[in-house]
């Protein structure tokens, strides 16, 4: 592992977002390549590869240094495509006793009780969100509720891809850290 490697490994444990940026876009394109080549899917891959490093630095603290930091986000990737790969299977897939095969099983029409469940939830997490600083809440609204690539992102805000998903990846975090603050006081 390079010297700067393990500089940037250092600062990022001590929660310097310099650090991060530069081992995210260090190491992207390989757990991304990582990812689409088990899952073939670029938004699957995407999705997963923002998970491992939202894992890997949320857990940073955890990794050794005897173990190369590639290979320590490898695994960590690894796993998640596994947990959603069960996850997937688990909710779409059904014995079928007459004929002894699966098949995909899914209800999208939402019953009543569901509806204002979404509505109230929905609120909730705009209200949430309106918590967060501009920046933040710009690149949420663009991404979910938009809908809008990490390219578009990036040509809407005028800058690089790599700092649309580094913001994203603090944006997800400071929500979810409000909802949890918010939920531990409910």
């Amino acid at each position: 592992m390079t010297e700067s490697i393990q500089l940037y490994i250092a600062e990022a444990k001590q929660g310097k977002q310099a650090a991060f940026k530069a081992l995210l876009n260090h190491y992207w394109n390989d757990i991304y390549r990582f990812q689409f080549s088990k899952t073939n899917d670029e938004n699957k891959a995407e999705d997963i590869t923002i998970q491992t490093f939202s894992r890997a630095f949320d857990k940073i603290d955890l990794y050794k240094d005897s173990y190369n930091f590639k290979t320590w986000l490898l695994s960590i990737s690894k796993n998640l495509q596994i947990d959603e790969l069960r996850k997937t299977k688990k909710e779409l897939l059904t014995i079928d006793p007459i004929f002894n095969y699966t098949q995909d099983i899914t209800d999208d029409a939402p019953s009543p009780e569901d509806q204002l469940i979404i509505e109230q939830n929905l609120s909730q997490l705009l209200a949430h969100i309106k918590l967060l600083k501009p920046h933040y809440q710009k690149v949420i609204h663009l991404r979910y509720f938009q809908e809008l690539t990490y390219k578009e992102i990036a040509a809407e805000l005028n800058e690089p891809i790599n700092n649309v998903k580094v913001k994203l990846l603090r944006a997800k975090k400071l929500l979810a850290e409000i909802i949890q603050n918010s939920n531990s006081l409910n």
